[in-house]
């Protein structure tokens, strides 16, 4: 049993109390509708509790037989989940997690060279995010959306699920079973193994907020209201942005099918292969709440309008052969080198979970329940059946391509380790990963690329027409490919008697194709032209890219038994792109910026730990320990900068075609941009306000004691 007791909080600044007294102002004056008090606390706590277990149970039945059964749970609650530097408690969410999970296993020897080997495996999630606010909206001002936060985006009210850190399911649940059976056979010199994997999940669901809620821009701060009143209603007015109720549940019921064969082959005396391979498929992965997205209504929509898009369904895909081959090699006889190699497919339907939104379509509420057909003329076109998803360019539909193929990813290594004596060891490992059919999101807009051939070019009202009946659409491909090479470093060793370290390097590279955001088999990719997807810049440095890497952990025995271990770590600074409002790369200087074109600042940390173990007798043993993270206290943004250069502090001159930039905020002065990696770039918010403006990625520096006894 674990139980965890954390407090943490957020200690309001001077500016942010000074914004939050002069919104309660306006709640007291009466200009906030519905509310006519808000508190402004000057801290706000974040508690957090976790509960673990873990029991595990082993019985050997006979000299043949052996089971074991684990069971597990962890239970986690987080109130004021995600408020930050700039955002009032209402904005916060109760976190729970809850997950269970059960094994067990059976390991019976049919005889000396044959070995069976059982596991059912049985699992459930439920996750939970429930809002502190339920007002039905939100108050957002610039101090709340600037450069100094990431999750923040509201000021007051409801929080709206609306940033890239937030925009995740209120609710998910999960239950998975798993039957594994392997076979083990020995003889001569093979190692034959072959086996069978089924998992169920029957329960695989979750949904986002489906209420209504109100979000009210302001371009100004509350203390500016409060000096000029009327201003305020008027702004409320125009900052008002509403989304409706709507369903947002999703359900699927997935089933997993494998079977592999594998031989580890005692070739020679120096030499083993180890090769094998490996089939599987999925049943119902793209069915949501029972049914096919042949019912989701942005494809009987599209379909009706003989949009190419949707010329199918995307079906579970079957030929997923996956080849494994590996080789060991000792040379001479002394045994202090090896040389390894290996290459292999693997299979990973995981990376594409970008698609909740495609099975919300065919839930309980939205599936269609009916045909779809276009009638009318030129200025009078609508749409006609149950089917339809109406509303032209104000509705999006979100669909899974046709041509939907498994993401897989060739992985293939070589590498050498030596030992030096009995007391160091060397090795040198290169490593290439290459993702195939990754996830990448595809956004068509409404009478600009995308277009119904019903309707003819030489209609008066040609675009008009056009956005009155094709909705947009949100199209998941799997067509992304990315890259990723390392060559790692390592050595080990005792120093003397006193000391031992470990020291890793990493040299590596990575690289995929998107469009303002790239990552490594992930589903935020997207594309800049649905039209052009792998156009000039859209291939670039993943987030993940950094050039260096450098990790030193050692053990020093000190006089007296004390231990002094230290963890440091550094790497060269990973990638960041530029964007613009309107959702594209920016442009400086009349030049599109590419990919993560820019980069952020090198990581360097470094941790220590003090301990002295005391014992009593053979069996117990009691070890005080002080910790201390960041001794340096170095501020360590990474890559967490702001990307969108219209919210930089210091804004520049033309959005569309920065040229220039302002000197300080208040913009007395305007400066050409010569060199944009020091310009434009400025940090910005994460995980609390350590470092005053700009955060940190981690933390600063923290200190904390304890004490393990172990018996």
């Amino acid at each position: 049993m674990e139980y965890v007791r954390e407090n943490a909080s957020i200690a309001y600044s001077p500016a942010s109390v000074a914004q939050f007294d002069a919104l309660s102002q306006l709640a007291s004056d009466g200009l906030i509708p519905g509310v006519s008090s808000i508190a402004v606390p000057k801290t706000v706590p974040i508690p957090f509790r976790d509960y673990l277990g873990s029991v595990r149970f082993d019985w050997a039945q006979s000299s043949r037989s052996q089971w074991f059964l684990r069971m597990s749970e962890d239970s986690y609650l987080t109130h004021n989940n995600l408020v930050q530097q700039a955002m009032l408690p209402s904005t916060g969410l109760t976190t729970h997690n809850n997950y269970w999970n059960a094994v067990v296993s059976n390991s019976f020897a049919f005889s000396p060279t044959w070995l069976g080997t059982f596991v059912f495996d049985a699992g459930a999630l439920h996750l939970t995010q429930a809002r502190n606010s339920t007002l039905g909206f939100a108050l957002q001002f610039p101090f709340s959306a600037t450069s100094l936060t990431v999750s923040g985006f509201e000021t007051f009210g409801d929080n709206q699920f609306a940033t890239p850190i937030t925009l995740f399911p209120s609710l998910r649940n999960q239950q998975k079973y798993q039957l594994r059976y392997d076979v083990s056979h020995a003889t001569g010199d093979h190692s034959f193994k072959f086996g069978v994997n089924f998992i169920h999940e029957p329960v695989l669901s979750g949904a986002f907020p489906g209420n209504e809620e109100a979000l009210y821009s302001f371009p100004q701060n509350p203390s500016f209201y409060v000096a000029n009143p009327g201003q305020f209603p008027l702004d409320y007015a125009d900052g008002a942005a509403t989304t409706p109720a709507s369903d947002g549940t999703f359900s699927q019921n997935v089933q997993r099918f494998g079977l592999y064969a594998e031989d580890s082959w005692r070739a020679t005396r120096h030499l083993t292969v180890n090769y094998g391979l490996r089939w599987q498929t999925t049943f119902g992965l793209f069915a949501g709440s029972g049914h096919s997205q042949v019912l989701n209504p942005a494809f009987v929509t599209l379909r009706a309008l003989q949009v190419p898009f949707a010329s199918g369904v995307p079906h579970d895909y079957r030929k997923q052969f996956g080849p494994r081959l590996g080789i060991a090699y000792s040379p001479g006889s002394s045994g202090n080198t090896v040389i390894r190699a290996g290459f292999g497919l693997f299979y990973n339907d995981l990376a594409q979970n970008g698609w909740a939104t495609a099975f919300q379509g065919v839930n309980a509420t939205n599936a269609a329940t009916g045909p779809c057909a276009l009638s009318g003329t030129s200025g009078a076109y609508s749409l006609v059946g149950a089917g339809c998803l109406q509303g032209g360019a104000g509705a999006t539909g979100n669909l899974i391509d046709a041509n939907y193929k498994t993401p897989y990813g060739i992985h293939a290594t070589a590498g050498v380790q030596h030992a030096l004596g009995r007391n160091w060891t060397i090795s040198a490992d290169f490593t290439h990963e290459q993702g195939n059919h990754g996830y990448r999101g595809y956004s068509f807009t409404s009478g600009t690329n995308l277009f119904t051939p019903l309707i003819p070019a030489s209609d008066g009202s040609y675009t008009d027409d056009q956005q009155s009946v094709v909705p947009n659409l949100n199209l998941f491909k799997s067509d992304n490919r990315s890259s990723y090479n390392a060559l790692m470093i390592v050595a080990q060793g005792n120093v003397n008697r006193r000391f031992n370290l470990i020291a890793h390097y990493t040299l590596s590279k990575a690289k995929t194709w998107g469009c303002l955001l790239g990552e490594l088999w992930d589903y935020v990719n997207g594309v800049c032209d649905p039209l052009n997807p792998f156009g000039a810049g859209d291939y670039g440095p993943s987030g993940e890219d950094s050039l260096h890497r450098f990790v030193l952990a050692g053990t020093l025995h000190l006089p007296g038994g004390v231990e002094l271990t230290t963890m440091t770590q550094a790497e060269s600074a990973r990638p960041i792109t530029l964007t613009t409002p309107a959702g594209d790369r920016a442009v400086i200087n009349g030049v599109k910026t590419s990919l993560d074109q820019f980069r952020g600042t090198p990581f360097i940390q470094a941790d220590l730990r003090v301990s002295r173990p005391v014992h009593f007798g053979e069996r117990w043993e009691i070890r005080p320990f002080a910790e201390f993270f960041n001794i340096f206290n170095r501020n360590n943004p990474g890559a967490n900068y702001v990307t969108d250069i219209s919210a930089l502090p210091n804004p520049v001159n033309d959005l569309s075609n920065a040229t220039a930039i302002c000197s300080e905020p208040n913009c007395s002065a305007m400066v050409p941009i010569t060199n944009p990696q020091k310009q434009l770039l400025f940090p910005a918010g994460a995980l609390g306000d350590f470092f005053g403006p700009g955060t940190t990625v981690g933390i600063p520096f923290a200190a904390q004691l304890g004490v393990r006894v172990n018996f």
